[in-house]
């Protein structure tokens, strides 16, 4: 496969694994991969994305659509290189990050069309990232809030930094009993919107871990409506996860630290949202804390 193909070499492909469209246009686009990514326009006006990566990504990217090929949010695969270096799938037409209505609507339906179909992974020992695993899921944790606390800088204090510490090793001191096939990135810039409405979520970076993990990332994607109340509310349609609400919080709090360190490196735009929200998730945690030990 050529990392830069000409379209006369892509018609070949697509000829080459039966399908017989003619492409007529293909773009180049930017994004944060390493490999090159292309949207293609074929003359009957169906468009595909051709992305041609390291073998071990494009691999674990199409093991995860094909796990999932029912999902109607996910893009159909159509066909991929022996070599596993490249792969062509169905292009998604909408928008990402914006214009995609209340977060309720749209985390409601990813639970109920993504979240709620996962399978459990019984072949593998490891945690995290499949191309780089660890041993256990408190570790796949520590590094997070490690890298997390390296992304704030002074943003956020060692105060901050050690209440979170003390949430991983309280919550991950065991590991979960099972673990599942996950999406990876579900962040609102990898959800597709066409007119408000959430029709597609593409990108997987695959891992393997708790539910939970996936739909925590996308709650706290986005610094809008990150309200503890709306946050409960949906998890009881989450199925696969069994807890109680203050433990749900304390968890939530472990991503909102990351995803604000994440947003001070790339999107410091949301940045005073984010601590907006922070200190006031603090608080809440706080009040909930007393509550419970009444």
């Amino acid at each position: 496969m050529y990392t830069n193909p000409s379209v006369k070499d892509i018609n070949m492909l697509f000829q080459k694994h039966g399908i017989h469209e003619q492409i007529v246009e293909a773009k180049r686009l930017s994004g944060t991969t390493e490999g090159w990514v292309f949207r293609l326009r074929a003359i009957s006006g169906e468009q595909y994305i051709l992305k041609w990566d390291d073998s071990e990504q494009i691999h674990i990217a199409r093991q995860f659509l094909e796990t999932y090929s029912d999902v109607r949010l996910l893009p159909s695969l159509l066909f991929a290189g022996s070599d596993s270096t490249f792969f062509v799938y169905s292009y998604m037409t909408g928008e990402t990050h914006y214009n995609r209505g209340p977060k309720k609507i749209w985390l409601t339906r990813l639970v109920k069309e993504l979240f709620n179909t996962y399978v459990r992974v019984a072949d593998t020992a490891a945690w995290g990232r499949m191309e780089l695993p660890r041993r256990t899921w408190r570790e796949f944790n520590q590094i997070s809030i490690e890298e997390a606390r390296e992304n704030l800088g002074d943003v956020l204090g060692a105060e901050d930094y050690n209440l979170v510490q003390i949430l991983v090793n309280r919550l991950f001191q065991k590991d979960e009993d099972a673990r599942f096939l996950l999406h990876g990135d579900t962040g609102v810039h990898n959800f597709v919107f066409e007119q408000k409405e959430l029709i597609g979520v593409i990108d997987p970076s695959p891992m393997v871990g708790p539910v939970l993990y996936d739909f925590l990332y996308a709650f706290c994607s986005s610094p809008d409506d990150l309200d503890p109340a709306m946050l409960w509310d949906v998890f009881k349609l989450l199925e696969h996860v069994d807890m109680n609400q203050f433990r749900l919080l304390e968890e939530a709090m472990v991503h909102l630290y990351c995803r604000i360190g994440l947003s001070n490196k790339h999107h410091p735009q949301d940045l005073p949202e984010y601590l907006r929200a922070w200190n006031e998730w603090r608080q809440h945690i706080m009040h909930t804390a007393q509550e419970w030990d009444k």
